[in-house]
């Protein structure tokens, strides 16, 4: 079987890519709001191929209480809450990333995809039971026999994990088409299925959900993308000069664990593999770990909600 036709790295140009990027996000209520309680994950993580440089997160109306910490999946998380009225919230992230290229995933070890799944069936190292933590159900994603027999398609008998992976990584670019309009971020990965339409986090996670279902460990990585020089794309999208979709907002992908190899980021949304192009923010099991602000409050009658974000290449 000849080799799927997948983008390594995105299109991205050699050599690391420095980024500012800044995500705001600001809500307005119809009545005042007394007290809110609020969780952010908006600070980029730190990585072999990825480092943060500075982050500073600013609050409007100024916090009564703050704290920080580093959540169970390594992420950075805040913690705030507001104990004056208001009625509008607006909470900015500002960071500066480098970001290296990463491994081609023609790189990886050419191990057959059952090889990993006994792995993670029985394996009791601590690298095998974090990853198989990543096998399972989640609040998000739920496998079925019917996304199992999907996925068989690409990880046909005794075929290389990653070849697999960015097989199915196509499938979903190609039978998919990336909509708006057709799903909300509660939308069932089953019902992105029925419909063949979605978003960035549809795709992420019913790739997930496919490759759980058969078995193999795989997470929900949250970030951005550069939107350097960027256009307007189509249904609504943001591409930026290297062709890619989902710019200009929270982007979502997903990595598969390959064993003594690591994870190995496919982005479904773009048909590629992450690159420079790529910002990583958090990961988890799905959406519901990583959100970048949540929360509670009291009142409030009706509510908007408006999200900018904006990645420029620096060096």
């Amino acid at each position: 079987m000849p080799r799927p036709d997948i983008r390594s790295g995105n299109g991205s140009p050699p050599g690391p890519a420095r980024y500012d990027v800044r995500h705001a996000t600001a809500y307005t209520y119809s009545e005042s709001v007394p007290i809110c309680h609020n969780e952010i994950r908006l600070v980029p993580r730190d990585l072999p191929t990825q480092r943060l440089l500075s982050s500073c997160i600013s609050v409007v109306p100024q916090p009564d209480h703050v704290s920080t910490h580093v959540d169970f999946f390594g992420n950075t998380a805040g913690i705030f809450a507001i104990d004056e009225p208001h009625e509008r919230l607006v909470v900015t992230s500002t960071s500066r990333v480098e970001v290296e290229p990463p491994r081609e995933w023609t790189g990886f070890e050419r191990l057959p995809w059952e090889s990993l799944r006994e792995r993670l069936a029985h394996g009791t190292d601590p690298v095998e039971l974090a990853a198989r933590q990543f096998t399972g159900d989640s609040p998000l994603v739920r496998g079925s026999p019917r996304l199992a027999a999907w996925a068989a398609e690409s990880f046909t008998p005794g075929r290389p994990w990653a070849e697999a992976v960015v097989d199915l990584t196509r499938r979903i670019h190609r039978d998919f088409a990336y909509d708006p309009a057709a799903t909300t971020t509660s939308t069932a990965v089953e019902e992105v299925f029925a419909l063949r339409r979605g978003v960035c986090q549809d795709f992420a996670h019913l790739e997930i959900a496919c490759l759980r279902s058969l078995g193999l460990a795989a997470r929900y990585v949250s970030g951005y993308l550069s939107n350097e020089r960027g256009v307007q794309g189509t249904a609504g999208a943001r591409n930026n000069d290297a062709g890619m979709v989902g710019a200009d907002a929270s982007h979502a992908w997903l990595a598969c664990w390959g064993g003594d190899d690591g994870w190995l980021d496919v982005d479904p949304t773009n048909d590629c593999t992450a690159g420079t192009l790529h910002v990583t923010v958090a990961w988890g099991r799905d959406y519901g770990d990583v959100s970048p602000v949540k929360g509670v409050c009291v009142g409030g009658g009706s509510h908007g909600i408006e999200v900018a974000v904006h990645v420029s290449r620096i060096a």
